[in-house]
């Protein structure tokens, strides 16, 4: 009886569910695009999904 031998294969690229900044709404998919430092308290982050990743042709914070 053959059995499976491992797990499915991860993807290369994470998902998570989340804000998009640039059309302000919930999403799936999103991933980091910009960190917003700030000396005096907490930064700040915006995150983008997919369809306005490729609308605004923005490079994720991983992949630069």
């Amino acid at each position: 009886m053959s059995e499976p031998t491992g797990t499915t294969p991860a993807t290369n690229t994470p998902s998570a569910y989340g804000w998009c900044a640039w059309h302000q709404g919930h999403a799936d998919g999103v991933r980091l695009i910009t960190v917003i430092e700030q000396g005096s308290g907490p930064g700040h982050a915006q995150y983008a999904c997919r369809p306005c990743r490729e609308a605004y042709r923005l490079v994720p914070f991983a992949d630069r």
